[in-house]
């Protein structure tokens, strides 16, 4: 006697591995679940459909979800913000002196859009600045950036 799977077969197959998903997390298997669901849902269509016939339309089906995902879908929910990378985000920025810093006193800049949140900054500089000089912001130093003229 030959086992022929039914519908319900693929679809309790699928839903298994979409299931298991749920412990990996990878987000890999979860292909192959979806797949076996279209088979089974093929088969509710056409039920006459040969068992070599589904194994193969399972297969091309989770290579092309997969596909798919990695291709099409995954790079969309890259995170391109650049939080916790506060150096990255501020470095080479150019903004405006409001203060002077002196001795022991730092200055302050001010940049035309907020950068990580403010856009008023203490800063410290080693070169000679007036009041309205640009300033370009070469390194952070705790919470103060160290800076140049621009």
């Amino acid at each position: 006697m030959d086992f022929v799977p039914d519908y319900w077969h693929w679809i309790v197959f699928g839903l298994g591995l979409m299931l298991i998903e749920i412990f990996i997390g990878s987000f890999f298997i979860f292909w192959f679940g979806a797949a076996a669901v279209v088979v089974g849902i093929l088969l509710i269509i056409a039920p006459k459909v040969s068992v070599a016939a589904q194994v193969i339309i399972w297969a091309i089906s989770s290579c092309s979800f997969a596909f798919a995902w990695f291709k099409f879908i995954k790079p969309l929910n890259e995170d391109r913000t650049k939080a916790g990378l506060s150096r990255e985000a501020i470095l080479g920025e150019i903004g405006q002196v409001l203060t002077v810093p002196s001795g022991d006193k730092r200055g302050k800049v001010r940049f035309p859009a907020p950068l990580l949140g403010s856009d008023e900054w203490l800063m410290i500089s080693q070169d000679n600045l007036i009041v309205g000089d640009r300033v370009i912001v070469q390194d952070l130093s705790g919470n103060a950036l160290i800076v140049t003229k621009a």
